[in-house]
């Protein structure tokens, strides 16, 4: 299937950075994490989401596993900043270009803070969204957490 390029991949290309494309069908609208690993073929535990806070003015990215959900108080940690909210839904095209469930940790309109889950440290490659509904790109974690500057760190709530 042919994939109109999105910013993400844009970036990655400019940087002759490797990464695969994986696509999947969300026209019935189901483009949450697990929906997402399933679609596309791939095991949970290496389907990362991009989730968007912010500390007063300033945004902070987060990427996590798909199944897993944010701290916020690991996360506050890890920014250096002492509460973290998640950005409301409608403000995330405003500040980083994309849409829900298309929300790429690459190529958003500035670069932000970024903490990426430290199991991808553990993974060869990881998958994340490329900016669009229904496209993934898997590429290697530290690739990744060059790219956008990101620290590896613990983030997850437990279990």
């Amino acid at each position: 299937m042919q994939v109109n390029k999105t910013n993400a991949m844009r970036m990655l290309d400019a940087l002759k950075a490797g990464y695969v494309i994986h696509t999947y069908d969300h026209e019935d609208g189901q483009i949450h994490g697990s929906a997402v690993a399933e679609r596309v073929g791939l095991p949970a535990e290496v389907v990362f989401k991009t989730l968007v806070s912010h500390s007063g003015p300033q945004p902070y990215v987060f990427v996590i596993p798909v199944a897993e959900e944010l701290d916020l108080k690991k996360a506050a940690k890890a920014a250096g900043a002492k509460k973290i909210e998640m950005l409301p839904l409608k403000e995330l095209l405003k500040w980083t270009g994309y849409v829900r469930g298309g929300c790429s940790p690459v190529g958003m309109k500035k670069l932000y803070p970024t903490f990426i889950h430290s199991s991808a440290e553990e993974l060869q490659t990881i998958a994340v969204s490329a900016g669009r509904i229904g496209v993934q790109m898997e590429l290697e974690p530290k690739l990744l957490a060059g790219v956008v500057s990101a620290v590896f760190t613990d983030l997850i709530k437990e279990q």
